[in-house]
């Protein structure tokens, strides 16, 4: 079955960087286009970026010039690079995707950003 499992979050201060991962299994990777959402408590699941079969990538205003999501087809991963990291970056992040008319969402990983 179709699984996605994040890793990479935790603790930083403004400034500091952070590389989220996503792995995924059960799909043929490189077909599909993939995403990561973040969420705080109480709010809903902001959409943070996405990256297409062929690398093609694209960014919330939030965090364009920030952020960079990229793919190892080979590896079945997918990566968020995340620099400069401001206080409101904060939150869960999650790795989702549509698969043959599904969505599936991995379990998150905390990120933290504090001084």
């Amino acid at each position: 079955q179709v699984q996605l499992v994040e890793s990479g979050g935790g603790s930083v201060q403004p400034g500091g960087s952070l590389r989220l991962s996503c792995a995924a299994s059960g799909f043929i990777f490189n077909r599909y286009p993939l995403n990561w959402y973040r969420q705080v408590p109480g709010k809903q699941r902001e959409w943070v970026a996405s990256i297409n079969s062929v690398s093609f990538t694209n960014y919330a205003d939030s965090v364009r010039g920030r952020f960079t999501i990229s793919r190892d087809n080979g590896k079945n991963t997918v990566y968020l690079q995340m620099n400069s990291l401001k206080l409101e970056d904060t939150a869960i992040y999650y790795c989702g995707g549509d698969v043959l008319g599904n969505i599936y969402w991995g379990q998150g990983t905390q990120v933290t950003v504090s001084s």
